[in-house]
């Protein structure tokens, strides 16, 4: 750890740690298949921490982002980045895209990051994986009128009202698969979050969700370049930050 903190690497890189820490990434393969074989739900929950990692008490992360402490496409993870210094539960609420976004509103929210309509989808294809709280679905499977009334009716027997807040519900499913059933849930109106279902509602992304829904091959491969175009947004390097001892908080 000495080592790698004394050194002043410009740019992220996929072979950062091959020199200085040669078996870093191999531990952590080793770790995280064994974790996801003990529970199938914490490999959506590695995939939201990367999405959402900047402030755990965020009203996004509140008991829900999970992994602090799966198979589907593969690519050469940008590496280097380092740990911020700061962090601002305010601006991480301001920037984390809710449940409840319309289109124009998600749109806005990932260029805002430098991500365009196709990262938007294809990113959020990450919610083939996992399962969603009762609070963050229930105006759409009571009030949202683009919604299938089968499907409504089946997430309301677990998420009444009032009360069950803590409820879950899959957010496609198969829940425990990488596949493109999400964006076919979308076409047929049974997106689980409101914000799911904006990206097929008669705007400009209702095509890329047609064509996700229908080529696995084509969502995979974009949803490797989105993750990678994320993972570049405003990374801290060289002797930018910090490499924390506790990642929970600053050295």
């Amino acid at each position: 750890m000495l080592s790698l903190a004394s050194m002043a690497f410009a740019d992220l890189s996929d072979d950062f740690y091959d020199d200085v820490c040669p078996e870093a990434l191999p531990t952590i393969k080793r770790v995280v298949e064994d974790v996801v074989r003990q529970e199938r739900r914490m490999g959506a929950s590695l995939l939201r921490l990367h999405f959402h990692d900047l402030k755990r008490s965020a009203r996004a992360n509140n008991n829900s982002a999970r992994g602090f402490e799966l198979h589907g496409p593969t690519w050469e993870v940008q590496l280097g980045r380092r740990d911020s210094t700061t962090a601002s539960r305010t601006t991480a609420n301001n920037d984390i895209p809710t449940p409840f976004m319309d289109l124009s509103a998600l749109i806005n929210n990932f260029k805002k990051q430098g991500l365009d309509e196709e990262d938007l989808v294809a990113l959020s294809g990450g919610h083939t994986l996992g399962f969603a709280q009762c609070s963050t679905f229930r105006n759409r499977i009571y009030n949202d009128a683009n919604i299938d009334s089968t499907f409504a009716s089946q997430r309301q027997a677990n998420c009444p009202r009032s009360g069950g807040d803590s409820n879950l519900a899959s957010l496609d499913p198969t829940p425990a698969l990488f596949d493109s059933k999400y964006f076919s849930n979308l076409v047929s109106n049974k997106g689980l979050l409101h914000s799911d279902q904006a990206l097929f509602s008669g705007g400009e992304t209702d095509d890329l969700v047609k064509t996700y829904s229908k080529n696995l091959k084509t969502f995979s491969d974009d949803f490797a370049e989105s993750m990678i175009k994320m993972g570049n947004i405003k990374p801290l390097t060289g002797k930018q930050g910090q490499i924390r001892v506790d990642c929970r908080k600053v050295n």
